[in-house]
């Protein structure tokens, strides 16, 4: 592998690589993309893999090779602790909750001992807190080198030092944000990198669509009526009613809220524009909000100059008030679903999701591949995309159809004995996927198992809704048969701490969806374990998913073979990826999914998985887990 990406990077090519669990992708990229020489910028899936990357992997390969090379990583404006704003936050003691003043207190402690102000660094306050918004920048509301605290700032002195780096570690997110023209983080120095690396680069056509697409949340409404009341009353208390227009700014927002509700849209639901019920309150809370957000955007122009912050407020305002009527208009021609019949034309699909008291309005893309091909023309360097999960049935066709890059592939088995060190079982009678009493006839199949095992296992269901009731169920049985493990449910606690809690159990059962089928490592006996309940095929009823099928059949193709079941695959390869992350890891990988003996692409699904011996038998099965344990 490390061969074809140095000959990839002296070509200036793009090169598709698969590279299985235990083969070190992450040095056979770095080795050679090091000895190259130049700028190098690598791109990872999550922050976790970059600060990983960041602060082991590449420390231990430069000290390998004895090169000396300058590193920084880089992630995205919310991340970085704003001083400015952390001390408006401070200064106008306007916060809602006893909480959000206790977590500001142990923010601005941190921001005097901190080099960096990465809040990745400040475990004390939780990631989803709601005191982050007001203590970090925005593109929208940093006042850049205008701010008297510019000279400190955390966001500008991480880029200068990513400006000076002859390495920088950067995030899919960010990455893709800038090649959307999202984000001015890495503009600058981009076409000044000799080469380019993409790690868990499976991610990256959903991230992209993501980005190539545009969204309209409430939140970014509140958020904007917040600021501009602080900043109004204490800056401008004399401009005008700063209270009142802000406050019938929120009651318009939460009417939209209201009417998306009386049409009954519950929250977690996700409906296109094509299936939003007709009717008119919609669009007339949707009229309301312009109006109130027209008679802001006077206020602010009345009182333009008077401060710098202040009137960083006009262009936020004009911004909302353009994606509102964008939505406005595509509500009153009820276009749906957006296919324009020229092929230069980009489609794609506008659709709402509603949670429990804000909603967000979504364009996205149903060929984000075009568009991440033409942000890939303007860019000269070598391009190197890596991913244990990139083919279905050994084929990269559906991968580089997503990614819409010409490129050159090339893939590299584990070398891993899985046929020795990993059992497959399929168990025989597997109950329906479709039935309605799934979930808890997966936790009874897999119950023996887990017994057996002495829990060390991962549950991985398909949908949220499964967690609960498989984990139910699992008590339940648990407590039938007085063996109490214990047992960690997705939702009880942030996924870190569920995998910290599950590591230093040593025989803990995690129940768990999507978060936890990927980008997780737990070697040794800790996880023997992995059941998964069914294939995990999109949602047919997903509005991305849907028109995306109608999108496939429009264009002559056959969305099941080339979208549907690719998509699956690339998932179930990942859950299964937990299992065996080292040479002397043991352990089954259970999938009570009839479908995989049933269906005729059934041979395609068991044929991308990695080659484990195989059984029926629950005894078998046991056997296997029960051998390992014996032998420890």
């Amino acid at each position: 592998m490390a061969a074809a990406v140095q000959q990839a990077i002296s070509r200036g090519e793009t090169l598709v690589a698969e590279a299985g669990t235990g083969t070190g992708k992450t040095f056979a990229y770095l080795v050679p993309a090091l000895l190259a020489g130049g700028k190098l910028l690598i791109s990872t899936g999550t922050k976790p893999l970059q600060d990983q990357l960041f602060r082991k992997d590449l420390p231990a390969v430069l000290k390998a090779l004895k090169l000396n090379a300058a590193t920084a990583v880089l992630k995205g404006r919310a991340n970085y602790v704003c001083l400015h704003r952390m001390a408006r936050a401070e200064a106008e003691a306007l916060l809602p909750t006893r909480d959000d003043a206790r977590h500001l207190r142990a923010i601005v402690r941190f921001s005097g001992e901190t080099a960096t102000g990465d809040r990745a660094e400040l475990s004390e306050v939780p990631e989803n807190a709601a005191i982050w918004p007001w203590v970090t920048s925005t593109r929208e509301n940093c006042l850049g080198s205008e701010c008297p605290r510019f000279s400190d700032c955390f966001v500008f002195k991480a880029r200068r030092e990513a400006q000076a780096a002859d390495v920088v570690v950067v995030n899919h997110h960010l990455f893709l944000a800038d090649l959307a023209l999202r984000d001015d983080a890495i503009r600058d120095f981009l076409p000044a990198v000799d080469t380019v690396i993409l790690d868990e680069a499976h991610q990256v056509p959903d991230i992209a669509a993501d980005f190539f697409g545009t969204s309209l949340s409430l939140a970014q409404w509140l958020e904007l009526a917040r600021d501009s009341r602080a900043l109004g009353l204490s800056r401008a208390a004399d401009g005008a009613s700063w209270s009142a227009l802000t406050s019938t700014l929120e009651r318009a927002v939460r009417d939209v809220r209201l009417a998306l509700g009386d049409l009954g849209l519950v929250p977690g639901s996700k409906t296109p524009l094509a299936r939003l019920p007709h009717g008119s309150k919609l669009l007339e809370a949707l009229q309301q909000l312009d109006e109130e957000a027209a008679e802001l955007a006077r206020a602010v122009e009345i009182n333009r100059g008077r401060d710098p912050e202040l009137d960083l407020l006009a262009p936020r305002v004009a911004e909302l008030k353009r994606g509102l009527a964008e939505w406005s208009r595509a509500l009153e021609h009820r276009g749906g679903e957006e296919m324009p019949p020229d092929d230069d034309e980009d489609p794609a699909v506008r659709w709402v999701s509603v949670s429990a008291h804000g909603a967000q309005f979504n364009k996205t893309p149903l060929a984000a591949g075009r568009l991440l091909a033409r942000a890939r023309e303007a860019q000269p360097q070598a391009w190197i995309l890596t991913s244990a999960t990139l083919t279905s049935g050994g084929r990269f066709d559906h991968y580089l159809a997503e990614l819409g890059i010409a490129a050159r592939t090339a893939r590299w088995d584990s070398p891993f004995d899985f046929a020795r060190q990993a059992l497959l079982y399929l168990p025989q009678n597997l109950p329906s996927p479709f039935d309605a009493n799934f979930p808890e006839r997966v936790a009874e199949a897999a119950w023996p198992l887990v017994r057996a095992n002495g829990g060390r296992a991962f549950l991985l269901c398909t949908t949220l809704r499964a967690v609960d009731r498989v984990a139910a169920r699992l008590q339940q049985l648990m407590g039938r048969d007085e063996t109490m493990l214990p047992l960690l449910v997705q939702g009880s606690g942030s996924r870190r701490a569920l995998l910290d809690d599950f590591r230093g159990a040593g025989n803990a059962v995690l129940v768990g969806s999507a978060s936890f089928w990927e980008g997780i490592d737990i070697r040794g006996d800790a996880l023997s374990l992995v059941v998964i309940d069914k294939l995990p095929f999109s949602p047919p009823d997903d509005p991305i998913v849907e028109a995306k099928i109608r999108y496939l059949r429009r264009v002559g193709r056959n969305p099941f073979n080339e979208y549907q079941l690719p998509e699956a695959i690339v998932r179930l390869k990942q859950g299964a990826g937990r299992l065996i992350r080292d040479e002397n890891d043991r352990g089954v990988l259970m999938i009570l999914d009839e479908r995989v003996l049933t269906k005729s692409y059934g041979r395609t699904v068991l044929s991308s998985l990695p080659p484990f011996a195989r059984t029926r038998s629950e005894e078998q099965a046991i056997e296997f887990l029960t051998r390992r344990r014996a032998a420890d």
